[in-house]
């Protein structure tokens, strides 16, 4: 009998866990990784020239990123690894892949998307000049170059990683501005209940905020973004904000690190046909998928961040079940082993999932701000569509429906097919058409997932 074709895309800790639990189980898995080295963004790797020991460059996530890198090094002999290549398509039972120019088609009885989450954006005017990154951005440009990606830098947005991510710069010596969260104190109070599902990582959160302070860092909460002033030749001087009572101030600074929590890299999910549903409390879409990771599609499973944000731990847990829901659906032998170790991982899942109800309360999505957007404001910086072109589609053009708007205004049409744009352009659409959110829908899933050259070719598996 032939070996089950078995592919996992993302060497992230949901792809290296579910590499794992198949090598165990005598498979040998494809795992496609968009990156240079596994880790994913959480655990990215440091260039193989760099000396940074682990504490320096993951603080108190060392141990187990060190765990992380060490275990996928273990599997790299029993595995088919493909770094740097793109999953760009899923169709027909196959991924598509492409490195160095060069397409092949892969087929698969099993897949297993292991994708990730990227930073999620709500625009400010003034967002699209030289100088502002997303929080994701400004991370890897530490962890990667060891480089600030400012002089003097504002972290403005809400939840964990904005603290997180500034709390890396001032360990690394960075000067920070301020630290800006748009959630309100009253927020977090209200979800503390949900929060102490995790006690340890909530103490480590409030850690950061301490040291923040400490070293004389502003750290304010209820915070309204106006405006970041600035030039094309010079990009980013100013952030202006209104504080909690209504008082206008700004900031002087050379960069902005924004972001508002994460949201899952869907597309390949979205191509492969699962199924989504809309999420009330994040006011987001998200794929359809059990405790276990399976999809709505018989033969794919969703794992970590990109299916649900448990966070790296919850990530890994999301791995290891996808793999063994994978397994059994292939009729692999052990499955009652597997069943006491998948029975401890859901326990934990459902303790992480309350702690990440808690993180959506006391962090809120500021949708409200869309609402306030002057229409002058970017909203899509690919396409440079503003929030009062958006409007007229609206109110001129009758869309009221995400797809329908992109036609007539080429919001999400750009490079980033509307990763960073979407959910904000979606509020707009919803605010000004005075519908709920969920009426506006979604931007569908379109290959190639991210750019490829003209110059690719065709190859067979």
């Amino acid at each position: 009998m032939a070996e089950a074709r078995v592919i996992v895309i993302g060497a992230g800790p949901a792809g290296v866990r579910a590499a794992e639990e198949l090598v165990a189980a005598g498979l040998r898995p494809v795992v496609i990784d968009e990156g240079r080295r596994d880790g994913g963004q959480i655990y990215r790797r440091q260039p193989a020239h760099f000396t940074r020991g682990y504490a320096t460059l993951y603080g108190s996530e060392a141990a187990r990123a060190e765990s992380l890198h060490r275990g996928f090094d273990a599997l790299r002999g029993k595995i088919d690894y493909r770094p740097e290549t793109l999953a760009w398509n899923i169709a027909d039972g196959e991924v598509h892949a492409v490195r160095d120019g060069r397409n092949e088609r892969l087929p698969y009885d099993a897949l297993l998307i292991c994708s990730g989450a990227t930073d999620r954006l709500m625009p400010v005017p003034g967002w699209e000049l030289a100088g502002v990154f997303s929080l994701g951005a400004a991370q890897i440009a530490l962890k990667s170059q060891a480089c600030s990606v400012g002089r003097r830098v504002v972290f403005l947005g809400s939840g964990p990683l904005l603290y997180l991510v500034a709390y890396q710069y001032l360990k690394a010596g960075a000067s920070i501005a301020a630290v800006l969260d748009t959630s309100r104190l009253r927020h977090q109070a209200a979800a503390l209940p949900k929060l102490l599902a995790r006690p340890g990582l909530l103490r480590l959160g409030m850690s950061y905020i301490s040291a923040l302070r400490k070293a004389g860092v502003p750290v304010l909460s209820g915070v309204t973004p106006l405006e970041i002033g600035g030039d094309a030749e010079d990009g980013v001087r100013t952030l202006a904000y209104q504080d909690a009572g209504g008082e206008r101030h700004s900031v002087e600074c050379d960069a902005v690190a924004m972001g508002y929590h994460l949201r899952p890299e869907t597309q390949l999910a979205d191509l492969a046909r699962c199924a989504f549903r809309f999420d009330a409390a994040t006011r987001q879409w998200f794929p359809e998928v059990s405790l276990d990771g399976r999809s709505s599609v018989p033969g794919v499973y969703l794992a970590g961040d990109g299916a649900r944000i448990l966070g790296a731990e919850g990530a890994e847990n999301a791995g290891r079940l996808a793999a063994m829901a994978a397994l059994d659906d292939l009729h692999q032998a052990r499955r009652e082993q597997r069943e006491a170790r998948a029975a401890e991982l859901r326990q934990a899942q459902r303790r992480m999932e309350r702690f990440r109800q808690g993180l959506v309360q006391a962090f809120p999505w500021p949708a409200e701000q869309a609402a306030r957007l002057p229409d002058q404001a970017i909203v899509c910086r690919c396409e440079c569509v503003t929030a009062g072109e958006l409007r007229r589609t609206v109110n001129e053009m009758g869309a009221q429906e995400a797809n329908r708007a992109k036609a007539f205004s080429r919001v999400g049409m750009g490079r980033c097919q509307g990763r960073y744009c979407a959910q904000a352009g979606a509020e707009v659409i919803a605010a000004a058409a005075k519908v709920p959110l969920e009426q506006v829908g979604r931007l569908r899933g379109q290959a190639p997932v991210k750019p490829l050259s003209i110059q690719t070719r065709e190859e067979q598996a």
